[in-house]
């Protein structure tokens, strides 16, 4: 009980606004029940010249990436984020040893930074973030709720700072802007939202130089198993 009691002095005013704004935000993009049934998600990640393919099984941790490295030369990465470990072939060619290792942590690096960009909006109840409502703020006589994401889990970078801007009348996330640990900051509007799997995701972001965009979504709850066992290529959906 008075562990109870403990926690709820925790929760500032300021924390529940902003638990309310994550609760209407969720339903806006197709609730919570959709999120957490969605077990497979694909995506491509395009950036620049940059075009890496990911398929993760978000039930068990199973992981698929297919990308380029500085090279141009292809390679395929079948991994569990949830162990860290799997394999990776260069060109066809199997790695090992510290080469397989460095692979596998470029890979979960990967797939952290890149879902965070494609998913964000999802994932203000994962453990370890912290919300607190900033106020409001009205741009072009649309009003948003300021919603500030920070990190307690060591594991997702505790000094990155995010400033989530949710539209007042659609609860979208229409724009974030950050400061990482690195000292790195960005301001990106977040558009061209499309349902896919029951959620709506918004499949672009906008920053001052550049535009990254999100293809050949698949998000449901059925995929072809080889995806996680074959480095094979295999088109879906």
């Amino acid at each position: 009980m008075l562990e109870t009691l403990l926690l709820l002095a925790l929760v500032t005013p300021a924390d529940e606004r902003a638990l309310a704004v994550e609760t209407e935000m969720v339903e806006a993009l197709g609730g919570r029940t959709n999120w957490d049934e969605a077990r497979f998600i694909r995506f491509t990640f395009v950036r620049g010249d940059r075009e890496p393919q990911f398929t993760w099984d978000r039930w068990t941790g199973r992981l698929r990436v297919e990308s380029r490295d500085a090279s141009g030369v292809p390679y395929v990465v079948l991994m569990n984020i949830k162990t860290k470990q799997g394999k990776a072939l260069l060109e066809g060619r199997p790695l090992r040893g510290a080469e397989l290792s460095e692979y596998l942590n470029r890979t979960y690096a990967m797939w952290k930074g890149e879902t965070y960009w494609f998913l964000m909006p999802f994932k203000w109840r994962d453990e370890g973030v912290v919300l607190a409502h900033e106020g409001e703020e009205t741009v072009d006589d649309v009003v948003y709720d300021k919603i500030q994401v920070t990190f307690a889990d060591a594991d997702a970078s505790p000094g990155d700072i995010y400033l989530a801007y949710v539209n007042r009348e659609t609860r979208r996330m229409d724009r974030w802007t950050f400061t990482l640990a690195s000292g790195f900051e960005g301001d990106y509007l977040w558009r061209r939202w499309h349902r896919h799997g029951g959620l709506l995701l918004a499949t672009e972001r906008a920053g001052n130089d550049e535009v990254i965009r999100f293809e050949n979504i698949y998000i449901g709850t059925t995929i072809p198993d080889a995806l996680f066992t074959s480095p094979e290529p295999l088109e879906f959906p």
